[in-house]
């Protein structure tokens, strides 16, 4: 019943067919066209290939009504339901039931022109290599649900441990100062935040050189309780007229 359900298709469809009465096969050589009347056909119309499930149907019918004139049911191809004659390609021999009563007879077809007849050759051809390959693709599933499935999940218990090489520690003691804002690295150990560097050897720190320094131009200052000497020299002596006063004093008269 369920084959009754199926959708019918269309493979093939020749507008000009004819139909011979062929005579019994003579020996098992094969069948000639050149033995039938080619110039008398029995009947001629239109040709249709249909296909419904695995199964193939060659249905011959009035060109102009679409009444049906025979029918040929096709389990395979090649097989006994169409032969090919063996002196031209052009012409076969189908076998034609009648779907009342199961009679079946055979009759030669043919086709007007090469190109239908190839048409017609393999329309049945690529249905039933259709058909094969669906049987053998329910043929692969049946094998595979039957075949025990491989269980891969882990068990109550069951551990995996993984070994990964080829790794390096990273040497946590020995990473670089990150540089300070603007590019200046932190001042060594044992400096003062905000300070300014000792000098190696006891030598007096720049900061304070410039102090003493500036003192020297502190005019408001007083001078110091006890001086040594006059470090701009006598001033008084050097404009008199007495050359030992020059010499005494240190400066030297130019004439």
């Amino acid at each position: 019943m369920a084959e009754d359900n199926t959708y019918e298709s269309m493979l093939c469809v020749k507008p000009e067919v004819h139909v011979y009465r062929i005579p019994p096969r003579a020996s098992n050589r094969g069948y000639r066209a050149a033995d039938w009347k080619l110039d008398e056909p029995a009947w001629s119309g239109r040709m249709k290939i249909t296909a419904k499930g695995k199964m193939a149907f060659i249905k011959l019918e009035d060109r102009n009504t679409g009444e049906l004139f025979a029918q040929a049911p096709v389990d395979q191809y090649p097989g006994c339901v169409v032969e090919a004659v063996t002196d031209s390609s052009r012409y076969f021999v189908v076998r034609i039931e009648d779907g009342k009563n199961g009679r079946h007879a055979f009759i030669g077809l043919g086709f007007a022109d090469r190109g239908d007849s190839f048409d017609f050759n393999v329309a049945l051809q690529d249905h039933f290599k259709w058909v094969k390959q669906e049987g053998e693709l329910a043929k692969l599933e049946a094998c595979q649900s039957s075949a025990p499935k491989l269980d891969l999940s882990f068990k109550e218990g069951q551990t995996i441990k993984i070994s990964i090489g080829n790794i390096k520690k990273k040497d946590g003691g020995g990473a670089k100062p990150r540089p300070l804002g603007g590019g200046l690295l932190p001042p060594p150990p044992g400096a003062k935040a905000g300070g300014v560097l000792a000098p190696p050897g006891g030598q007096q720190p720049v900061s304070a050189a410039l102090t003493n320094t500036a003192s020297l131009f502190d005019f408001g200052s007083a001078p110091p309780a006890t001086p040594t000497a006059d470090m701009w020299g006598d001033f008084t002596s050097a404009g008199s007229n007495s050359s030992k006063d020059a010499v005494q004093s240190g400066w030297v008269q130019f004439s």
